[in-house]
């Protein structure tokens, strides 16, 4: 078992990929580094390998699908988490693997607010990552500083308790998102962020994957906190039933005769909609108590791990 993996996902990144494994090897020259190399059309996997890093392959296209890959086949006390496109300092990597090692902090956050709008010169990225760091702030009462952010450090229990369903970019969303619904323990790290070399493409498609975050937002807003999602339909259907009840109701005053049954009857079943949300709300976040209790359990589980009690473990 390592003490400290660095964790690499790679599509392309022949320019950078050599660069980012030597930072890596002078800053924790202890660690293993592990580059999984997700169907590249030019030489990164030959440069990463000549380099020194531990190379394999995952087909299934998307960084989300590289992840899911790592975690589930690399074991180590600690993890980095780092893109390989040569935008994030290796030199705080200790600092944020001490958090990890020594003050239990599950996951430390690469925060590149100080830096990122000046260094990304991409249209909207800096908006998107606002819009989506507001979101999740708001939706799931979190103070996370920076969401979307690929440099991560990680213990061995969120790694191995994380399950992956994004099989995009939205990943990290996902990975915020869990470790704050599950309590998990987390620390915003500043960073200097430095945008890509010249010549190197970045593979974030700013409206279709910015799309794909918002929807996977949505998604988990309604199976992480499903009586505050349901419970907002219920109100929408209610108030604007309640809305079109109003002037049936004002002129059944006035005359004693509803002129308007249709409207009356849509309001009807807006009504009995809005009570459907929200019980539907109320039992689906009784199901999700239930599942939380038995994440507790798996932790416990997890923690009683040989590998976590120091046994001889190998990858």
């Amino acid at each position: 078992m390592d003490d400290i993996a660095i964790l690499i996902p790679c599509y392309n990144e022949a320019l950078t990929i050599k660069k980012v494994i030597q930072d890596w090897q002078a800053a924790i020259p202890e660690a293993k580094i592990y580059v999984y190399d997700n169907n590249s059309t030019d030489n990164t996997s030959e440069i990463a390998f000549d380099a020194g890093a531990i190379v394999r392959r995952e087909p299934m296209q998307g960084k989300g699908n590289v992840i899911r890959r790592m975690f589930q086949e690399i074991n180590a006390k600690s993890y980095i988490m780092i893109d390989g496109d040569d935008t994030y300092p290796a030199d705080t990597g200790h600092k944020m693997i001490n958090f990890v090692l020594n003050e239990n902090i599950d996951m430390v956050i690469g925060d590149r607010t100080e830096t990122y709008s000046a260094q990304n010169k991409r249209l909207f990225h800096n908006f998107g990552n606002n819009l989506v760091k507001s979101l999740i702030n708001k939706i799931f009462n979190a103070k996370i500083h920076d969401i979307m952010t690929g440099y991560r450090a990680l213990s061995y229990r969120f790694v191995k308790s994380f399950p992956v369903i994004s099989q995009g970019f939205e990943i990290e969303t996902e990975m915020t998102i869990h470790a704050v619904d599950k309590n998990m323990s987390l620390k915003n790290f500043p960073i200097q962020y430095r945008d890509r070399p010249e010549g190197s493409v970045s593979k974030l498609r700013t409206i279709p994957d910015g799309i794909k975050v918002l929807r996977t937002i949505f998604n988990l807003f309604c199976n992480y906190e499903p009586l505050k999602f349901f419970s907002i339909i219920a109100v929408f259907l209610a108030v604007l039933s309640i809305l079109f009840f109003v002037p049936v109701f004002n002129e059944y005053m006035k005359t004693g005769l509803v002129a308007r049954f249709p409207t009356l009857i849509v309001c009807g079943f807006g009504i009995l909609a809005a009570i459907n949300s929200f019980f539907a709300g109320v039992i689906l976040q009784s199901i999700k108590s239930q599942e939380r209790r038995e994440f507790e359990f798996r932790l416990q589980q997890i923690n009683n791990w040989p590998v976590m009690k120091g046994a001889n473990y190998y990858d």
